[in-house]
């Protein structure tokens, strides 16, 4: 399929149905392991689409729990981790890169021969020498990343829509990887699967995690919200022009036609401005966003995620972090903001 004049492979539910994909892998048992922030959407979306699938999960945890009451049942669809290892054929590594690290030497022992290794996330397998996770030669090793998180991956599936992924084959040891990763990601819930590596995946996820996904736009929603505040505008006004507009007008009509018919559709007031200041502001970030992605090629942010998220007290660290963020004016007021939309009223 051609994008902007390039191409690349691209395997839609047309190419793939789901028949098709429940047929490849009608002998397979899928054991996703960890259920927190992708486990739940893959597993129930598995589940539903008529696939064998398991869950493991350590025991007496808040995420056991949540499984449980999600309809997976101890001791027949709901596991410990090394017993749902053994059982499953297909093994999604769903933990964390940090949990990944950690729980490694039990999901190893029992990867025999012709088995499958699925990750949503390139990061162990790109940087095994920091990681340890080397997997054995006489399995497939395959790789599937909705572009979002469980959650939209799960509201969409339940919408009758399709989140998009990219899929990856680093290693085929029985010759049916493609086929397998392909009914996978149809499997899961995707809307089309585009072709990646492991280390294009995590090089672009980790980038685009810290910049326009979340880390920049956070980043350049501060600097106008305490722009327009230093000014003496109010908080109202301040969010609903930084962010209100961005996320309820703005954004879906992007989503829908891309950005010329968004500006397009805005006053000649609001076009002229855009497309005089947009390169300016590309300018200004490009150096940054450089500097990110040859952090990201180095390993240097693999090794920060790596020593920050195994420390002891990271947890509180993060909460303490995130509650900062949620305490801000720019946020506090988003929250009335909010109570306001008129679906809330």
């Amino acid at each position: 399929m051609n994008f902007g004049g390039v191409d690349e492979k691209v395997v839609t539910r047309e190419e793939f149905p789901l028949e098709k994909a429940r047929e490849v892998l009608k002998n397979e048992t899928i054991a996703v392991i960890g259920y927190g922030v992708q486990g739940p959407g893959q597993s129930m979306n598995l589940r539903d689409n008529g696939f064998n699938v398991i869950v493991g999960q350590r025991k007496n945890s808040k995420t056991w729990d949540k499984a449980v009451a999600d309809g997976w049942v101890p001791g027949e669809t709901l596991f410990e981790i090394e017993e749902a290892c053994q059982r499953g054929t297909i093994i999604e590594y769903l933990l964390s890169d940090a949990a990944q690290i950690e729980v490694w030497p039990q999901v190893k022992k029992h990867l025999t021969a012709g088995k499958t290794l699925y990750f949503s996330h390139g990061f162990a397998i790109t940087y095994k020498e920091r990681t340890g996770i080397v997997p054995p030669a006489d399995v497939d090793v395959v790789l599937v990343a909705p572009k979002g998180s469980g959650t939209s991956l799960r509201r969409m599936f339940l919408q009758g829509r399709g989140l998009n992924s990219s899929y990856a084959v680093f290693q085929d040891a029985t010759g049916h990887a493609t086929e397998k990763v392909l009914a996978l990601g149809i499997g899961v819930g995707s809307g089309y699967l585009f072709e990646t590596t492991f280390k294009r995946e995590v090089y672009s996820d980790l980038t685009g995690e810290r910049g326009t996904l979340m880390g920049a736009i956070q980043g350049i929603f501060a600097a106008q919200y305490d722009t327009l505040r230093a000014h003496g505008h109010s908080p109202s006004e301040a969010f609903n022009e930084t962010i209100e507009e961005l996320t309820q007008s703005l954004m879906p009509l992007v989503a829908e036609n891309g950005m010329d018919w968004m500006y397009a559709n805005c006053s000649t007031t609001a076009q002229r401005g855009a497309l005089d200041w947009w390169k300016r502001f590309r300018d200004a970030t490009k150096p940054v966003f450089e500097e990110l992605y040859d952090e990201v090629a180095k390993g240097n942010e693999a090794q920060r995620s790596i020593d920050t998220n195994s420390k002891e007290g990271y947890r509180e660290g993060l909460n303490r972090e995130l509650k900062e963020l949620r305490e801000s004016e720019m946020w506090q007021a988003g929250v009335t903001v909010r109570k306001l939309r008129p679906e809330n009223n």
